[in-house]
């Protein structure tokens, strides 16, 4: 049985879109109603989950905070620690939202 991270690991190759830092983006390989209606059940959780809300407020704070380093033309040793110690948040909220939108779906199958 594959493991989670296998499981989450992209393809690579032509069709996948990148972002400004060149990684691979997820949206660019979901079908359009895949990406839809991903999209409406954020958009839902967003209204009626107060905890789906922090956590991507949270989340959009520190790419915030991210993208105001990668700005720098050099990081000190210090901003080197806080952007790995950011990208380490960032990954831990985007993991407990995404898990929060499979018990959603889950639910919504059962």
């Amino acid at each position: 049985m594959p493991s989670f991270h296998n499981a989450m690991r992209l393809p690579t190759g032509p069709c996948l879109g990148t972002n400004r830092r060149g990684a691979a983006t997820f949206w660019e390989e979901l079908p359009n109603m895949e990406r839809n209606a991903q999209e409406e059940l954020k958009a839902h959780l967003m209204e009626a989950n107060e905890e789906f809300r922090r956590l991507a407020g949270q989340h959009s704070e520190f790419a915030r905070k991210l993208d105001a380093l990668e700005s720098l033309p050099h990081l000190t040793y210090e901003e080197e620690l806080e952007e790995t110690r950011l990208k380490k948040l960032k990954l831990r909220l985007k993991d407990q939202m995404e898990a929060m939108l499979s018990q959603y779906r889950s639910r919504q199958v059962a």
